[in-house]
């Protein structure tokens, strides 16, 4: 759970810097809301503004890599900015240029756009449908490519992703 609480930290460190936000932002560290299933539920502040987000972690990563980082799928709220159920994903390696990824759910397919380690879904309509589908589905399915060629398919469970996103929009009074 420690190395999990730091990936996430390094996470919040890499949105932040991409965000454009400056580095004296002040952001507390995450505090775990509660564990449901395979999900995990968070909240810190950011500049005096809370932010909280769900995450999880593959059940399975398959690939022909030698090595990879840290995986995660994560839904977050930003209610000062307007925003929730923002998907993004942490892949574990730098994703090829100009690639996309794919999120499949219980037979409905997501595309997203992809950047260094992350993707993203296009619009504030794919989040809203993507997170509709977590709630109600039972596994998550992420294919994507490396910058060296490499094809990696993850597989999330999305038992317990119901109650996450129930904390986190509790938390965040959405």
């Amino acid at each position: 759970m420690r190395r999990y609480f730091y990936a996430i930290l390094s996470f919040l460190a890499f949105t932040l810097f991409f965000a454009g936000v400056a580095p004296s932002a002040q952001a507390s560290e995450p505090r775990l809301i509660g564990t449901y299933g395979s999900w995990s539920a968070y909240v810190f502040t950011e500049d005096g503004k809370k932010v909280c987000y769900m995450a999880s972690q593959p059940t399975s990563a398959e690939g022909n890599y030698t090595r990879r980082g840290d995986i995660f799928a994560l839904v977050t709220h930003r209610p000062a900015e307007g925003t929730k159920d923002v998907f993004s994903y942490i892949t574990g390696y730098t994703y090829k240029p100009g690639s996309d990824a794919t999120v499949k759910i219980d037979g409905n397919t997501f595309t997203l756009f992809t950047q260094d380690e992350t993707a993203w879904t296009p619009d504030a309509e794919t989040d809203k449908k993507l997170a509709k589908a977590i709630r109600a589905g039972n596994s998550l399915i992420v294919k994507g490519t490396s910058s060296r060629g490499t094809l990696t398919t993850d597989t999330f469970s999305l038992k317990g992703s119901g109650a996450a996103h129930d904390a986190i929009s509790q938390e965040c009074g959405i």
